[in-house]
């Protein structure tokens, strides 16, 4: 959700020895119990309009209790109410939940830190500045994150876990061995807080999967699957050049720091512009004319354009994604003549879009986008 999102480049931006990632946890359904606390501890689901019989809507969030019966967010309402026939489902509040996060992140900002926003439940803190003197230990770090805890469950509420390291992609990771020790019915406290840097970094993230690497997808897990490379130690023994062999420049590059632990030590505070916008749809009966992608698809280009103009942007490159009936999933691109917000000039490049694609199945799901120029 870009919207929700205000990193950004600063130049020059700063660079910090210490960083944290705060992580919500079950934010939206930690925001529902927070005006229905009847639901503590109770199975919830939320997605869509909470109507579990409705096909064409998913999970965006479900309660650690509904977690363990196989309820996760991406997966269809239907097939969430089989795996958790006793769950309440509800319908999505942003408005409301746009209101919670903003209230989370006053809190976070209060601490006096520089903050990167990376959504409604989670961001990024700089606590101490690579030239700062004298050096603050790891100790020291830890009781700021866990003020910061406090501060935050005792303004509103609301339980969160933070990831403890020198850069931002090991802080997440840091974050999700916190989330995963909370979920114990047990866990102290003091479990929220997990501190992931060169020290531990072998011991723990070597024998792990390439996919735990932040940032580390499925295809590429896949493309290191194929050369014989499962895991993170072994990811280290292949030399740059392979690498960059494999993956290109950019991606072997980054693939070479990533699993020695490196990564991105900057924090950046200004407001983020978008690279693009884009609107999706899901249709609660399938497209099976082309036509009717056509007619689908310009209402979603008028609704995506009205936003770029909002903005005073020019778009440049269009985007059409279709989804079929059998989830088959394709996105084809095309660059306009030159950057327009009219309208009239930019369906055409839409109904080429729609027409360059074979239409052999029923359509679930559309989306276009639209690729802007920087203001």
């Amino acid at each position: 959700m870009a919207e929700r999102v205000d990193r950004a480049q600063q130049q020059p931006p700063t660079r910090f020895r210490w960083l944290l990632h705060i992580d919500v946890d079950q934010f939206q359904v930690a925001a529902e119990r927070l005006r229905r606390p009847d639901l503590v501890g109770v199975r919830v689901i939320v997605g869509g309009d909470g109507d579990p019989s409705r096909p064409r809507q998913v999970v965006t969030c479900a309660s650690y209790e509904a977690r363990v019966d196989g309820a996760r967010a991406g997966l269809p309402l239907p097939a969430a109410r089989r795996k958790s026939p006793d769950a309440v489902f509800l319908p999505l509040d942003m408005a409301y939940y746009t209101d919670v996060s903003e209230r989370v992140m006053d809190v976070v900002r209060a601490q006096g830190s520089l903050v990167e926003v990376w959504g409604f439940d989670e961001a990024y803190l700089g606590v101490e500045p690579r030239d700062a003197t004298p050096m603050l230990t790891a100790a020291e770090v830890v009781e700021f994150a866990d003020r910061l805890r406090v501060a935050v469950l005792d303004e509103t509420g609301l339980e969160c876990c933070l990831g403890v390291s020198d850069n931002k992609q090991r802080a997440k990771m840091a974050a999700g061995f916190a989330k995963a020790a909370v979920r114990r019915p047990d866990a102290p406290a003091a479990d929220r807080i997990f501190v992931l840097d060169d020290g531990n970094w072998p011991q723990l993230m070597g024998p792990r999967s390439c996919r735990d690497l932040w940032s580390v997808g499925p295809r590429t897990a896949a493309r290191l699957a194929d050369h014989g490379v499962d895991t993170v130690e072994q990811l280290q023994t292949v030399p740059l050049e392979d690498l960059i062999s494999m993956f290109g420049p950019s991606q072997g590059n980054w693939l070479y720091v990533l699993c020695r632990g490196g990564g991105d030590d900057a924090i950046a505070t200004a407001p983020w512009i978008a690279k693009s916008h884009s609107r999706s749809r899901t249709y609660p009966r399938d497209l099976t004319d082309r036509e009717e992608v056509r007619d689908a698809a310009a209402d979603l280009t008028r609704e995506v354009l009205a936003h770029a103009v909002a903005e005073q942007r020019l778009p440049f490159r269009v985007g059409l994604t279709v989804r079929t009936s059998t989830f088959y999933t394709r996105t084809k691109m095309r660059r306009l003549a030159e950057p327009t917000v009219e309208y009239a000039e930019i369906i055409p490049v839409v109904d080429s879009l729609v027409d360059a694609f074979e239409l052999d199945r029923p359509v679930r799901l559309l989306a276009v986008r639209l690729e802007l120029e920087d203001v």
